[in-house]
């Protein structure tokens, strides 16, 4: 998208495929993956935290300002769908809301990171950080979502609010705003393989030296992040429909919240019965019924269908 408006209708380059440009993306971040840490990487991190913002606005200022599109309804699109049907529907919904918020993985590993002593301890900090991060993609999504139901209705492409984006306005839009709202999603695209890599790199790494007994060594490092940087490509060239599983991968979050409940109950020891022995209690019974719908993601695409295209990204 960016190259096509960049180049507009006067360019006769001739623009590569689908497969050449997952390359491109790959080797921009192989390169960048080369950061040693993740106190490394800390600029990149407000550099993706910063053009998600910028894209985000972008997309639903646009959308809201423009108005509604003509013929616009609310009505369900599957009209026809049975309760069950329908009620499996929002569950898998709430996966993929769930998945939007998946920066929970990384919280240990940023905290490890973190000085900390009795005095202050890293989870004051941590914490504080944590509810300003999910307040700002709060920030980022709500509007998203309101403003782009308001907008499209029914008439919501398959490629969600950037699909839609494009198609309604990309004759009435400047091409400015349109070239710089694609780049801040390609460079906050490139700064998120970073932050999510990273743990991998640090595993990888760990288990190097603790089978090795010595520290990995610099060449050894670099061919770990390459040679995962271009799995990851073979894997989206592969499987290109992975991102209609969104649902499947989100319905994991519970379980990620439910365990540490259960882990402060054996650490902590807290008094049977008390108010925090009941909220942690049920905090994670709820987390861990919650991750039994996990299944519910499968019955959603047994009904909905999923256009398997192995080795055909469009």
């Amino acid at each position: 998208m960016f190259f096509q408006l960049m180049c507009g209708g006067t360019c006769s380059a001739e623009p590569l495929t689908t497969v050449e440009w997952y390359l491109v993306f790959t080797c921009a971040t192989v390169v960048l993956s080369q950061l040693p840490n993740l106190n490394s990487i800390a600029g990149v991190s407000l550099v993706g935290a910063i053009t998600a913002m910028g894209y985000c606005t972008f997309i639903w200022v646009v959308s809201v300002t423009k108005g509604r599109m003509a013929g616009v309804s609310y009505d369900p699109v599957g009209g026809d769908e049975t309760a069950v049907v329908s009620t499996f529907g929002v569950l898998n919904a709430l996966g993929i809301i769930a998945f939007a918020f998946r920066g929970h993985n990384l919280t240990l590993e940023i905290q490890a990171t973190m000085p900390s002593s009795e005095k202050h301890p890293s989870t004051l900090p941590m914490w504080r950080g944590v509810k300003f991060a999910y307040m700002l993609v709060a920030m980022c999504l709500c509007p998203i979502a309101i403003g782009g139901y308001w907008a499209y209705g029914q008439l919501m492409p398959n490629g969600g609010m950037l699909a839609a984006f494009y198609t309604f306005h990309s004759r009435d839009t400047s091409r400015f705003i349109l070239g710089l709202t694609t780049l801040f999603m390609i460079i906050n695209a490139v700064s998120s393989f970073q932050i999510y890599a990273m743990p991998m790199f640090d595993e990888m790494e760990s288990s190097y030296t603790l089978r090795k007994k010595k520290p990995c060594p610099w060449w050894l490092r670099a061919t770990f992040r390459v040679m995962f940087g271009f799995l990851l490509f073979f894997v989206a060239v592969a499987i290109p429909f992975v991102g209609s599983l969104a649902g499947l991968a989100g319905g994991s979050l519970p379980v990620t919240l439910a365990y540490p409940c259960f882990m402060w109950l054996k650490v902590k020891k807290p008094k049977i019965y008390s108010p925090m022995w009941l909220l942690n209690w049920g905090l994670g019974l709820l987390g861990m019924a919650l991750s039994g719908l996990l299944a519910v993601g499968f019955y959603v695409i047994i009904d909905t269908g999923i256009k398997f295209s192995f080795f055909n990204p469009q």
